[in-house]
């Protein structure tokens, strides 16, 4: 009778290059930072009028916070505040730390 059993090498996850880790923690730090910024941008533009002859009225107010979160995206592509450098760090060393 034939041996069914599978050799322990199969069941191992692949792992993934070191290359795809920076690169998906520098995607999520930069994702956190951007959500920082939109949310110390949120009070700058609570207060503003949206009606006159420029105004957007309601509208303007429903889709202000996509607004927001678009210009923090576009802070952080345009280089940052630096956090997302930091926040990178520490999750690789924690992750190292981990291991």
């Amino acid at each position: 009778m034939a041996d069914l059993t599978l050799p322990t090498d199969l069941l191992k996850p692949v792992g993934q290059t070191v290359g795809a880790i920076s690169d998906k923690a520098r995607e999520t730090a930069e994702a956190f930072e951007a959500t920082f910024l939109a949310q110390m941008m949120k009070p700058m533009f609570e207060g503003l009028s949206t009606d006159g002859p420029f105004g957007g009225g309601s509208a303007e107010q429903t889709w202000r916070s996509f607004l927001v979160d678009e210009m923090a995206k576009k802070t952080v592509a345009a280089g940052g505040i630096g956090l997302a450098s930091s926040v990178m760090s520490e999750m690789l060393k924690m992750q190292e730390q981990s291991q």
